[in-house]
């Protein structure tokens, strides 16, 4: 399943967002004008979380649909299926949030073909329309409709990257991972880590991604940290959860990944 509606009326507890910058009005300013955003940033920095929190901040439905190479324009807006009466329509995610005035976001858009996302342009400008051309509507967007998207910018080459013309109809927020303070009071709200450890695993997060030039295709995110930060608070041996949540996951490489638990063995191996 590509399309995952997430509707925030049904929703009895706020999601936990840790705000780094002014993002938050800035998306809510966006949401007031009617204007599209784009948020980059490295893997696992909260992108995904912030877009879901802000949903539920504005009491929208929200549709995610997760990117990749094989991404259809009809996976987007939807397509004829038949049934046991005949040959229906159905609404892809993003007809589906086009139509009720939702919330669309496209998770890691440079990684569906350019000929698909060239269907988000008469929706990212101030025409505000979606044409469907397999039945002959063009739907005006409802109100309250928004169009989000998120790209990892350390993920660009020359075969994949945001076309310029697809870019410069957004407004965009650069997303980082969090200062030392901000990233500990993460931990101890989202994973219910003590202060003690939320201290030493940041301290360990920001030694590892000093290592990022040394073989390593990414650096051990947020999302990392709280998996590592509920294991640990659960009663794990925090080497065995050091290797399993923060050396693993960054290297294949075994000397890579047993260089990373000689870093982990100064905070943890006591």
């Amino acid at each position: 399943m590509i399309d995952k509606n997430i509707n925030a009326h049904d929703s009895d507890s706020s999601l936990f967002y840790q705000e780094q910058s002014n993002e938050v009005s800035l998306f809510e300013y966006a949401f007031g004008h009617e204007l599209p955003v784009l948020i980059k940033g490295p893997t696992g920095c909260g992108k995904t979380r912030f877009v879901a929190h802000m949903a539920q901040k504005l009491n929208k439905p929200l549709y995610t649909v997760a990117c990749h190479d094989d991404l259809t324009a009809a996976d987007l807006v939807g397509r004829h299926l038949i049934g046991p009466d005949g040959t229906y329509w159905q609404d892809g995610p993003l007809t589906k949030a086009v139509r009720e005035g939702g919330i669309c976001y496209l998770d890691e858009v440079v990684e569906a073909r350019k000929d698909t996302t060239v269907v988000l342009h008469p929706l990212a400008d101030d025409r505000r329309v979606l044409p469907l051309e397999r039945t002959g509507e063009l739907i005006e967007a409802a109100p309250g409709f928004m169009l989000v998207v998120s790209y990892n910018p350390g993920y660009q080459n020359l075969l994949k990257g945001m076309k310029p013309s697809t870019r410069q109809r957004f407004v965009a927020l650069r997303f980082d991972y969090p200062s030392a303070e901000l990233e500990q009071e993460i931990l101890i709200k989202e994973a219910g880590a003590d202060p003690h450890l939320a201290f030493k695993l940041v301290e360990l997060a920001q030694a590892l991604r000093r290592l990022e030039q040394n073989d390593l295709d990414e650096v051990a995110s947020t999302r990392l940290l709280i998996y590592a930060a509920k294991m640990i608070s659960s009663g794990m041996n925090p080497m065995d959860v050091c290797r399993c949540c923060l050396a693993e996951p960054l290297s294949d490489d075994p000397e890579t990944v047993n260089a990373l638990m000689d870093v982990a063995k100064i905070y943890f191996d006591e």
